[in-house]
């Protein structure tokens, strides 16, 4: 049995076309389809919706205080010419 996880999307009319290439030509299979919608945007209106913790946002966007400095990255080692 081999497990193939896909992620496609719907054309407008709604329909989904899956295409499953195999390895074994001219095989019959046995295929199980298990249609479970993403969620998007759509449905998912909060951070928490969306898998985020609670007050994620809020503990983290925002919290840099002082300037951002690039330091300098010291002396590199010397190589042998090729």
């Amino acid at each position: 049995m081999q497990m193939i996880r896909t992620l496609e999307r719907t054309g407008k009319s709604g329909t989904l076309l899956l295409r499953i290439p195999l390895t074994r030509p001219e095989t019959e299979c046995e295929v199980i389809v298990v249609v479970q919608p993403t969620e998007t945007t759509a449905t998912a209106t909060t951070p928490e919706d969306r898998g985020w913790p609670a007050g994620f946002f809020e503990r983290t966007a925002g919290r840099w205080q002082g300037d951002f400095v690039c330091e300098p990255a010291g002396d590199f080692e010397g190589r042998e010419p090729l």
